[in-house]
């Protein structure tokens, strides 16, 4: 089971996200990913996928993300 949204979302200097639209988007895309990767989770494993390989693969592809910090990453 995924967990749900965190109660707070802790910004780089700790203090927590204050802005009542921020935390709205965040809740939403929170409530999206947690759907999506369900969905895809379980595709895999009824189409005969291992279910610890789509765990591993899953958690590499977060690992993976690009900070949109960087120069040319992000949207």
């Amino acid at each position: 089971m995924i967990p749900p949204a965190p109660a707070t979302w802790p910004q780089p200097d700790g203090t927590p996200v204050s802005c009542l639209e921020k935390l709205r988007v965040l809740r939403e895309n929170h409530a999206e990913l947690t759907q999506v990767l369900q969905d895809a989770f379980d595709d895999a494993v009824l189409m005969g996928v291992d279910e610890a390989a789509m765990r591993h693969l899953l958690a590499e592809m977060v690992h993976g993300l690009e900070s949109p910090k960087r120069s040319g990453a992000g949207k």
